[in-house]
Order: C-alpha cells, then structure tokens, then sequence
C-alpha cells in the first residue's frame, strides 16, 4: 500500500492499525520522508506517559490502602482485601520496574509521590461517599481533600515495603 504523508496524517485518524503498521514498513523500507513523524513521536511520547500513568496509578492503590489500614480499620476482621491489594500492586509495579527500570528513578521523584498521592485522596473520598456512615463516624460528613493530608504522607520505601499488618496494634 502506498501512502504519501498527507493520506497516512488522515490514516491515523480512520485505521490507527494500518497507520502503525504502514509507518513500521516505510522505517523499515528507510523511507524516512514518507513517514508521517508528527504523529509517530506524539505516540512515542504517549507510551512513556502510560507506563509512568500505570506507576502512578498502582502507587495511589498502595497509599489509599494504607491510609485506610492506618486510619479507618475498625477491627481486626476488617482489612485483609487492602493487604492484599497492596501486595498486588507491588507486584505489578516491580514488574513494570523489571519492563523499564528507568521508571523506578521517575517514581521517587517528589512530584511523581505527590501525584499518586493525590489520586489516593480521591479515591479515599469516592470511598467515603460510598461509606457514608463510616464517613459520619470519623468526619461527620463525606470528607473533602482538605480532610487529609496535602502532601503525601508516605516515601517510595513506604510505598514498596510498609506491612501496617506486620505491626502490632
């Protein structure tokens, strides 16, 4: 299939397959002026933003489980999904570290914790609104992100190896 610039820019738009697999054969083919390079560095730099978001993400699960183990664990019966959770999430990170180990440096950065850290508060508060009774008992209402901390409470070290579970109540 041959394609000028122009027809693989509008290829992208109708048959994001096809537009990736024509633009792998003009690189392989050194048919570098055919390329349509706008669009191919734009998804280069997307697969970088999606590696760090699933960081990032996996990061928040930890957190808000371990804020809650901390601070909204009413029994001993209650927690174990959290632990578990935890531990998953560590797995899959450590594996997204195996994958790209440039990634491990990018989420000690303070902004990288921050952010995780602040989709935690989000989900802490989505969970509250679905706990509303539990939201009563400890905020007297559904809580804000002003009810907890603005900066995360937690380090990297915490994140990849704190067991709350270990320690003694």
């Amino acid at each position: 299939m041959e394609q000028t610039t122009q027809s693989l820019k509008e290829l992208y738009e109708k048959d994001f397959y096809l537009w990736v697999m024509e633009n792998l054969r003009l690189l392989k083919n050194r048919e570098f002026e055919l390329v349509d390079w706008e669009n191919l560095l734009e998804e280069i730099e997307d697969m970088a933003r999606r590696e760090l978001r699933s960081v990032i993400s996996l990061m928040a699960v930890i957190m808000e489980h371990l804020y809650k183990w901390e601070n909204h664990r009413g029994s001993a019966y209650i927690g174990s999904g959290w632990k578990k959770s935890i531990l998953n999430a560590r797995k899959e990170i450590l594996k997204l570290f195996k994958d790209a180990p440039s990634l491990k440096a990018k989420a000690q950065e303070k902004e990288i914790l921050q952010r995780a850290w602040e989709d935690a508060v989000l989900d802490l508060i989505a969970w509250f609104k679905g706990n509303e009774k539990l939201a009563l008992r400890h905020f007297g209402r559904v809580p804000t992100e002003k009810d907890f901390p603005q900066e995360c409470p937690y380090t990297f070290e915490q994140i990849m190896e704190y067991e709350p579970w270990l320690e003694k109540r």
